[in-house]
């Protein structure tokens, strides 16, 4: 597993901006592209059934360096992105992950949770976890240590991750690759699979790939805009 550059964020730095002059798009491009993107972003779906085909990995390297562009509390970045092509570590993941659902399928999550979950058609078996050829498992950093043993806190973690998290999902979609946010709880075996450090904290695992050739997914509906959107 390769390690990361150490970085430093920012801290009490002075204010020091520079230009930003974007182009104006006209328009008529701009209301093109948008509504290009809705259309395409409206076939995405959640995919739990993978090919075990192979997948351009430079894909989901951009996919992720989008993640890493979002915005986030004071510019700390507060993420680290794991990339898990090794057959081995997923089978160990899912074998992992599958105890823990097992555990809350058997009552930890409460009938109100498990009714949510039956149009999903859900259970304790994971077979994305192996099945699809990468995974990209998401960490929280709850604060920055250096190499040294120093500590910064970070701000609005979840916020930011979160947010992070949204963008490699509509760039994967965009380039051709289906995914999925998966979330077992509770996520500790991530962090002692992968040998993460104290710092930080298991946020997803998206498993990545093609849709199986007899993939099936929920019939659901999503909100319209006229539901999800309120104007003032």
């Amino acid at each position: 597993m390769s390690i990361p550059t150490q970085w430093t964020p920012t801290h009490g730095d002075p204010y020091r901006p520079v230009p930003y002059r974007p182009e104006r798009m006209p328009t008529e491009e701009s209301l093109a592209r948008a509504a290009e993107l809705r259309e395409r972003m409206g076939r995405r779906r959640t995919v739990r059934q993978f090919s075990p085909d192979p997948v351009p990995e430079q894909v989901v390297k951009d996919a992720i360096a989008c993640a890493a562009t979002a915005p986030s509390g004071a510019h700390q970045q507060p993420w680290t992105f794991v990339l898990v092509k090794d057959a081995e570590v997923r089978r160990r993941i899912r074998a992992a992950a599958e105890e823990e659902e097992r555990v809350s399928y058997d009552g930890r999550l409460g009938e109100e949770w498990l009714a949510a979950l039956r149009p999903l058609g859900t259970d304790e078996g994971k077979p994305h976890l192996t099945d699809a050829p990468a995974l990209i498992v998401v960490f929280q950093q709850r604060y920055w240590l250096g190499e040294g043993g120093d500590k910064r806190k970070h701000y609005y973690v979840d916020e930011s991750v979160g947010i992070a998290v949204g963008m490699p999902l509509s760039a994967l979609h965009l380039s051709g690759l289906a995914a999925l946010v998966h979330t077992p709880s509770p996520m500790r075996f991530l962090s002692e699979v992968l040998g993460r450090p104290v710092n930080e904290k298991a946020f997803a695992v998206i498993p990545v790939g093609y849709p199986a050739a007899d993939c099936r997914v929920p019939d659901l509906v999503r909100k319209s805009l006229d539901q999800a959107l309120v104007e003032v």
